[in-house]
């Protein structure tokens, strides 16, 4: 109401740098920059990082195409890297091995965007120590993982650049909008110059750049500076929501839910921003798309985990470091119903029908 009763509502303001300082602290890092979204985030990472044309870049195979068009888009190369079965994260022993093969043929690449997936980080430890002792520079894709912590550290701050996303599906939301965040003085001024047109501190409009309108606006930020003080109830909700299935679901053969990863460190946390599972067809009576179908015909989503970037037509042919496991989390892995605002009643129709659904194959199966 503030942003509306000032009249400033575009572009930038006080709540804007406001909303800036407020993830700083909340995330512990020196610089953060709001902008207008995740994928603008990692468009000027790896701009600051140096990535140009012809470029290698790394990126998780399991993931939203978004972790992977930016790479594309500037004309660099996405080479895809599998999931470990630990966090369903890029695996770091084949990180290690990749990294030290690449090395040994001249053929190292110049970042390694490593995504958290579904509010679970990935073991960031080795994969950063790794390209460090290769002179890979490291952007996290935390856009799913805000509130979650590695070892008690926040997902995103960990290597040279990190992200996060506020899109109307994510945790918190300015209905669209992203956050950049980095330890480098250098990349903040770069990317908060690139992110306002490139514009030179001049009276006259001057360009030396080629920049974007890629800055968030004073009403958004102030949308995510309410939303950000819910931030613990909204993990809260959601592990609440992933319990509850895991406590009525779990005993069913054939289920499993998404581990969540510890890392050695009683300080690691996983935010269950989406309740996922794989399902074993045959111990389960019926495979992962039989169930969504049926559960689509009562009007309840359900997703099939992300597909594999390098299982994507227009990925067709790309090099991928490949140990099966994202093929496999695809082929039986769902995501549930998991909103913030889920009631019990909501939720306990989707377990009833998940459990009438299992009972009848079961029993048709016998």
């Amino acid at each position: 109401m503030d942003a509306f009763q000032s009249n400033w509502i575009a572009p930038l303001g006080p709540h804007v740098d406001a909303f800036e300082r407020e993830i700083a602290e909340l995330v512990k890092t020196p610089h953060a920059v709001a902008l207008s979204s995740g994928t603008a985030a990692l468009h000027l990472a790896l701009l600051a990082a140096g990535i140009e044309a012809g470029d290698k870049v790394w990126v998780s195979t399991l993931t939203f195409a978004a972790s992977a068009f930016p790479i594309t888009a500037m004309g660099a190369i996405p080479v895809f890297i599998d999931s470990d079965m630990t966090s369903w994260n890029m695996d770091p022993i084949l990180v290690q091995e990749a990294l030290a093969a690449a090395a040994a043929r001249g053929d190292l690449p110049k970042a390694l965007v490593l995504v958290h997936l579904y509010g679970q980080t990935a073991d960031a430890d080795p994969i950063i120590e790794a390209c460090r002792a290769h002179g890979v520079k490291v952007i996290e894709d935390a856009a799913e993982a805000l509130g979650a912590s590695y070892k008690g550290r926040a997902p995103g701050t960990l290597g040279d650049i990190g992200f996060y996303s506020f899109n109307g599906n994510k945790i918190i939301t300015t209905s669209g909008g992203g956050m950049l965040v980095t330890p480098h003085e250098g990349v903040m001024s770069r990317v908060r110059h690139l992110a306002t047109q490139a514009r030179e501190p001049v009276p006259h409009y001057e360009h030396k750049d080629i920049g974007f309108n890629y800055r968030l606006s004073n009403l958004l930020a102030a949308v995510g500076r309410g939303q950000l003080q819910v931030l613990s109830q909204r993990v809260g909700a959601r592990r609440a929501v992933f319990d509850r299935y895991v406590n009525a679901l779990g005993s069913l053969p054939g289920l499993t839910f998404q581990p969540e990863a510890m890392f050695g460190s009683p300080e690691s946390l996983a935010t269950r921003w989406l309740t996922c599972l794989r399902i074993n067809p045959t111990l389960f009576g019926s495979d992962r798309e039989t169930l969504r179908r049926h559960l689509e015909t009562l009007n309840i989503e359900s997703r099939p985990l992300w597909k594999p970037m390098h299982q994507q037509p227009v990925y067709k042919g790309a090099e991928a470091h490949l140990t099966g496991v994202a093929d496999a989390l695809f082929t039986d892995g769902m995501c549930l119903p998991s909103g913030s605002a889920m009631t019990h009643e909501e939720q306990d129709t989707v377990i009833a029908e998940i459990q009438c659904f299992h009972e009848r194959y079961i029993s048709a199966g016998a």
